[in-house]
């Protein structure tokens, strides 16, 4: 059985026990470097945590929402892909990975996403509430009923990625013409 709630420890020095979290709330932990491979958490939720560099090979990742936590370069697209959900707000999340993921219906709030790569994720409406995009890699994305009205900075083509219905605000139509070097003004 795992505990509900764990605050404040720091599984850098000491390693998460390999086991599977249920309903487990996580508060201003330390996993900087951890490596969580092979562990399971389901309808789990991280708060103000660090992950920088954490392993998350085959890493099952159901109903887990993570709030003001800083991901930077995390590869979610090592995670076992069956029923990956996640969702994020306030979120750092510069130079992850989710490549190749069903990432249907996530939401993406308030957080910064820079150079994160998206080639082949499929996006069916998600939702990207506020983010700074700058440098998002989108190749053969599905983007299919997306929302991007209020995210800023992202540079998508067209030609290379599925955007049926997906929703933008007029200011950001200006990332879908950033390959044809246009000046809008």
């Amino acid at each position: 059985m795992t505990p509900n709630l764990v605050e404040g420890i720091d599984f850098s020095s000491q390693p998460l026990p390999n086991d599977e979290y249920e309903l487990c709330t996580f508060t201003r932990c330390t996993f900087t470097g951890a490596d969580l491979s092979k562990r399971a958490f389901y309808d789990c939720t991280f708060t103000d945590c660090t992950f920088a560099g954490a392993k998350l090979n085959r890493t099952a990742l159901r109903e887990v929402t993570f709030v003001g936590c800083d991901l930077t370069g995390l590869r979610f697209d090592h995670c076992d892909p069956f029923l990956l959900a996640v969702r994020f707000k306030r979120c750092t999340l510069t130079k992850a990975s989710f490549e190749k993921l069903s990432l249907k219906e996530t939401y993406f709030g308030q957080s910064v996403m820079q150079r994160v790569d998206f080639t082949q994720t499929d996006l069916t409406e998600a939702v990207f509430d506020e983010c700074d995009l700058d440098g998002a890699r989108f190749e053969y994305t599905v983007l299919e009923r997306a929302d991007f009205r209020t995210a800023r900075h992202y540079a998508l083509d067209p030609e290379r990625n599925r955007l049926k219905k997906a929703r933008f605000a007029w200011p950001g139509l200006v990332g879908l013409l950033v390959k044809y070097s246009i000046e809008v003004g």
